[in-house]
């Protein structure tokens, strides 16, 4: 086919591109981590609870990959420093549930305007086949990282 090379060529560019955009992505919440005096696995953390309200500390240890152990120690210092609420699960005792608390939800947001802003003005142009298209890209990434986490989690990853 004659457009072979044309499209191994975008491929390539396209992977280098993600790259680039997930190392860039990462260095920003280093970055927004520091200026709040946090961690980047804190940082996680709370953005997690700011998606899902509440959550068990097993499904904290689960999103940001760190042992219960380090989760518990996570929690407690969140905790003493008010960014949350940990409160043992009326159904079962032995689980705790971890919410964010919501006065301090703009806090974390802070950092993050200046940039959603940018990027809600470059999507604003963009067709809804070309959002939902883009949607669709991140929702099968966001499987492929989930899948690849089970995988490094089950020791697959020394095997393969």
């Amino acid at each position: 086919m004659p457009h072979e090379p044309a499209r191994a060529s975008a491929i390539t560019d396209l992977m280098r591109a993600g790259r680039e955009t997930s190392r860039l992505s990462m260095v920003l919440r280093y970055a927004i981590a520091d200026r709040l005096g946090l961690t980047v696995s804190d940082l996680e953390c709370l953005d997690f609870l700011a998606d899902a309200g509440s959550a068990t500390a097993g499904q904290v240890a689960e999103r940001t990959n760190l042992t219960t152990g380090a989760v518990t120690s996570m929690l407690r210092r969140l905790q003493q420093a008010g960014y949350i609420t940990a409160e043992r699960d009326p159904a079962d005792r032995r689980r705790v549930i971890v919410t964010l608390r919501p006065e301090r939800a703009a806090e974390l947001e802070r950092p993050y305007e200046r940039f959603a802003g940018r990027a809600a003005h470059l999507v604003e142009h963009y067709s809804l086949d070309e959002i939902t298209f883009l949607v669709r890209h991140f929702h099968h990434l966001q499987t492929m990282y989930l899948d690849e986490l089970d995988h490094l989690r089950s020791g697959s990853a020394s095997q393969a």
